[in-house]
């Protein structure tokens, strides 16, 4: 087969693809809750590039702190739940 191993470069890549859609979601449709999708989709883009940051410079950066993105992670991951709240009460508005 080869020698398979996924670098830094494909996780950006997806990480780009993943935002990219999420951008035109969110620009392209009227409706709030279409907005929100696309606007979770560029929050979960931004996810994986902060735990492929994190992943990559800690194997290379020995002594640093390895789990400095994890921890953005679980911020972003706080606002997006609070956006996913407000979608539904908008939801349950209407």
């Amino acid at each position: 087969m080869g020698n398979l191993t996924v670098t830094l470069v494909h996780y950006l890549v997806v990480s780009g693809v993943i935002f990219g859609i999420g951008t035109v979601i969110a620009l392209s449709k009227r409706n709030a809750v279409a907005v929100l999708m696309g606007v979770e989709l560029m929050l979960n883009a931004v996810n994986l590039t902060l735990v492929a940051f994190s992943r990559f410079s800690s194997a290379f950066a020995k002594g640093d702190e390895p789990l400095s993105g994890h921890v953005f992670v679980v911020f972003v991951l706080t606002v997006a739940a609070a956006e996913a709240a407000v979608a539904l009460a908008m939801a349950v508005l209407v």
